[in-house]
């Protein structure tokens, strides 16, 4: 018979924790910062660990390392993780090939949160149901934070009680992110994309400012289905609204926003899945009239999209966007990128080749690009009219310099 789970005093994780173990941490909002505390106090006994997960910059803050031996594999550069050096290795993937990654990565301990048993003794992965929620039965260290906060969702089965190898029980808040709230821009922004989402659409869209307003926008709208990796309180004015449809939940992997975002979510009208889900492609080209909205640092004249590299560096890998787009193409979908026109004095849409760091999305992954100034509509456009249509959205000061940087390049060939 197996052993019952052993109650866990946080400085006592090293009886728990093989030396020189490989660990897969939850991240996102299902980050315990007290086990983050306590791997960190494990001092020198840690041995050579090797940590990873999913951190997300801004609310994942902890460095995870207990000595100068460990090391980190990421996927999302924090600026947390950026001051730890050389022992950060980041991987900048897509999600589908995390997953085949994080398969094939011998890892002999996990560490997360949970929400309480219900009768059936089955913990919630809550508001994180992404990497590990697939991935627990195959390690055989499995040490829980029990949290009441944490909200028992639906979708996936979660985890038997008596699976844990150890657990310890804490009441804390899950890390969050406040609402961005909607400026002119992003409103702006958010209304042009509305004009392109039918009544019936299936969403796919990340957290910030344009995918609140794009939302926001749609209020007014009926039986919207939401299918994506990533969802914050925008999604909750929708379902207040009435706009969404009755007959299938709100899927997603992942929740991050406030405490009335984390309270909803608990309500049978959200389904929390696996990655192995929310981003299959198979799955993506199934949903019905699927419109796909991501952003974008730039956006260049030959309407590829980078979005990995900011002034504080690589940040990222493509995300989810790519295997949205990929799926959304298999399944006649429509996929929208939106940003501002400018950041300051500097434009947004860029030259061809001028944007900053890798293509994350490219000239075939991109249907629409959407500005404050209206929406460019690339298909089936020629190179000059896909460029003419570009500099048509750009801030209008820079216009005029866009389309000799496009003549220049033209005439070369």
């Amino acid at each position: 018979m197996k052993n019952a789970p052993a109650c866990l005093k946080t400085d006592s994780l090293a009886s728990y924790m093989p030396a020189g173990s490989s660990v897969l941490v939850q991240g996102c909002s299902g980050e315990s910062a007290s086990l983050a505390r306590a791997v960190q106090g494990l001092g020198p006994s840690a041995g050579a660990m090797s940590v990873t997960g999913i951190f997300v910059p801004g609310l994942n803050r902890a460095g995870w390392l207990p000595n100068a031996e460990s090391k980190m594999t990421t996927f999302f550069m924090t600026p947390e993780l950026r001051r730890l050096g050389d022992v950060v290795t980041f991987l900048p993937l897509c999600y589908q090939d995390i997953l085949g990654f994080l398969r094939r990565l011998p890892i002999q301990a996990a560490l997360f949160m949970v929400a309480p048993p219900d009768l059936q003794g089955v913990c919630s992965f809550g508001t994180t149901v992404d990497f590990l929620a697939e991935l627990w039965p195959q390690i055989p260290v499995r040490i829980a934070q029990i949290n009441p906060s944490m909200p028992r969702t639906n979708g996936h089965h979660g985890i038997p009680f008596r699976e844990f190898t150890a657990y310890f029980e804490e009441d804390s808040p899950l890390p969050g992110m406040a609402d961005e709230g909607i400026d002119d821009v992003a409103a702006a922004i958010g209304a042009a994309i509305a004009a392109y989402v039918p009544n019936g659409a299936t969403l796919q869209t990340g957290l910030g400012r344009i995918p609140g307003a794009m939302l926001r926008a749609l209020k007014q709208h009926q039986n919207l289905r939401i299918h994506s990796g990533l969802i914050g309180d925008a999604v909750l004015d929708l379902a207040e609204a009435g706009a969404l449809a009755g007959d299938t939940p709100v899927t997603a992997g992942v929740a991050i926003g406030s405490p009335r975002l984390y309270k909803a979510v608990a309500d049978p009208l959200f389904s929390f899945r696996p990655v192995s889900h929310t981003h299959d492609l198979s799955v993506i080209a199934q949903l019905r009239n699927l419109v796909t909205v991501n952003s974008a640092l730039s956006v260049d004249l030959f309407g590829q999209a980078y979005a990995e590299l900011t002034p504080r560096g690589l940040m990222s890998g493509p995300g989810g966007a790519s295997d949205f787009a990929r799926g959304a193409k298999a399944g006649g979908g429509l996929r929208i990128v939106a940003l501002p026109a400018s950041a300051g004095e500097v434009s947004r849409i860029v030259p061809p080749g001028g944007g900053a760091g890798p293509v994350s999305l490219g000239r075939m992954d991109i249907d629409i690009v959407v500005t404050e100034y209206g929406a460019a509509d690339l298909r089936g456009l020629c190179h000059d009219a896909r460029a003419a249509a570009l500099v048509n959205i750009a801030a209008p000061d820079h216009r005029e310099m866009l389309a000799a940087a496009w003549h220049l390049y033209a005439k070369q060939f």
